[in-house]
């Protein structure tokens, strides 16, 4: 029986912001689609039809910079709970906290992760810090701002490493050039990134071993996945690049498979899932998140991305993960509502009281 409530489906609207997303020079071949921004504003639709199965009113929103017209359309609406897949605001990334915070102010209860922590975990050197503090451990890193923040005979951190954008999700500029053996090879890139994004840029230790994803739902630890890298030709780092969640039949796309559940033996597993159970809370997630996890060769975890509101389209690690847990993609998007709608709830009795 479906529920008297109104669902409001808030989404980035899709737009491009840079002249390459790939992290590397060239443009993307035409014949291979970018399944990013583009791709899930097409599963909007389906989403919205698959909790019209639950509730009697769904909408959809898709937020732009207009920010008036976008607090117009919410209070005209008066949702009971807003669905927020917000990851951006016109290409911005750093606008996504915002947005939920504008739902606060409004007085809406929303789905996923608060303002502090959206804003916590896309900055990668804050996450760390956090993680630090917290005794977690995460590969070495440092933090530059231009070429001439480096010097060769002063680097830190020993070789290979792997550069990122330090504001960016979704793997944004991380390539098979991401992964660096030398000083050369690090000021090439490392140019290439300043010159095509206009950004910060860390610098990690890279860890060669396994990559685990920990997929958290509510308080509960779904089936952990491992990415393959199985048929990726040899002189490609095993990453996940760009291309690998996003350029269909790429490369990496077609070598970078999520495997759940991961082949871990019992202890294994229970200190993988202490270890994302602790991130999580050091970062204050709530409803759904992820925690990606590298297993060094010698058998160290290092936590190397927690993913608040993680992407949880059908064909998703995550939605994969509540498969194998046994609810249906259905199921998962009507839990992460109730979550929401349940602390609506809570919060109208508060005040009553």
């Amino acid at each position: 029986m479906k529920q008297n409530k109104k669902i409001l489906i808030t989404y980035n609207a899709p737009v491009s912001i840079y002249s390459i997303y790939t992290g590397k020079p060239g443009t993307i071949d035409t014949d291979k689609k970018d399944l990013s921004e583009k791709g899930f504003a097409a599963e909007i639709k389906y989403i919205k039809s698959s909790l019209s199965n639950y509730y009697d009113v769904v909408e959809t929103l898709a937020v732009t910079k207009n920010i008036e017209s976008t607090i117009y359309k919410i209070d005209e609406f008066e949702p009971d709970v807003i669905y927020n897949f917000v990851e951006s605001i016109e290409g911005i990334a750093s606008y996504e906290y915002c947005i939920a915070g504008i739902y606060e102010l409004l007085g809406y209860e929303y789905t996923g992760n608060t303002p502090q922590t959206l804003g916590n975990c896309l900055n990668k050197s804050i996450t760390k810090n956090i993680l630090r503090a917290f005794n977690i451990n995460t590969p070495k890193s440092i933090i530059i701002s231009n070429t001439n923040d480096l010097k060769d005979g002063e680097f830190p951190i020993e070789f290979p490493v792997i550069i990122k954008l330090l504001k960016e999700d979704a793997s944004i500029g991380i390539s098979e050039f991401s992964v660096v053996n030398n000083f050369k090879m690090l000021n090439k890139q490392i140019e290439f990134l300043f010159n095509t994004y206009k950004s910060e840029i860390i610098i990690e230790e890279y860890i060669e071993g396994r990559e685990l994803n920990v997929a958290v739902l509510g308080n509960t630890l779904l089936p952990i996945s491992e990415i393959s890298f199985k048929g990726l030709p040899k002189d490609l780092p095993k990453i996940v690049t760009y291309e690998s969640k996003w350029i269909d039949d790429s490369v990496y796309y077609n070598n970078t498979k999520s495997i759940c559940p991961a082949k871990l033996n019992g202890q294994l597993m229970k200190l993988v899932e202490d270890v994302a159970i602790k991130a999580i809370n050091a970062l204050n997630c709530r409803d759904y998140a992820r925690v990606d996890i590298r297993l060094s060769n010698d058998n160290i975890l290092y936590v190397i991305e927690i993913n608040p509101n993680p992407d949880i389209s059908v064909d998703s690690g995550f939605s994969r993960a509540a498969k194998y847990h046994g609810l249906t993609h259905g199921q998962l998007l009507y839990k992460i509502s109730e979550f929401a709608l349940n602390r609506s709830i809570n919060d109208t009795q508060d005040k009553a009281v």
